[in-house]
């Protein structure tokens, strides 16, 4: 299964609403949003697209509508997943996790198995990730 991979959005709607788009026409599976968002409004548009989304609280997450966790496991796919906005938040074993996502930096990176697919907030980054071949690709816009 493809994911997208999106995060810090920053209430940075048209880009949002533009990868979204992209999810649509390239048949992404899920979504991942790394945290900050901005507002509560954002996560309906993105959610209005009828693909599966997870997130994680971001550290610019305050309205009280939100109620996401600081930080989400799950799986996809047999694939172990977390997710948190910063990476240097997180209490347990990174090698416990296939794969993890993250944010915060506002920079595209990838450490070993840590992701950061870079920010919405004033340019399209994201990325995507291949469940089946655990690949990820990242992309600039």
């Amino acid at each position: 299964m493809k994911i997208l991979i999106i995060g810090d959005s920053h209430n940075n709607l048209s880009n949002l609403r533009h990868v979204m788009g992209f999810a649509k026409k390239n048949k992404a599976g899920a979504i991942i949003h790394t945290g900050d968002w901005g507002n509560f409004d954002n996560v309906k548009s993105v959610s209005d697209y009828g693909i599966p989304l997870y997130s994680c609280l971001g550290n610019a997450d305050i309205d009280p509508n939100f109620k996401f966790e600081e930080f989400v496991k799950i799986e996809i796919d047999g694939v172990k997943i977390g997710i948190i906005h910063n990476i240097k938040k997180l209490k347990e074993n990174r090698e416990k996790f296939d794969i993890v996502f993250c944010g915060h930096t506002h920079k595209q990176n990838q450490e070993k198995n840590v992701i950061n697919p870079g920010a919405l907030e004033n340019g399209i980054n994201f990325a995507i990730y291949d469940t089946k071949t655990n690949q990820v690709e990242f992309m600039h816009e």
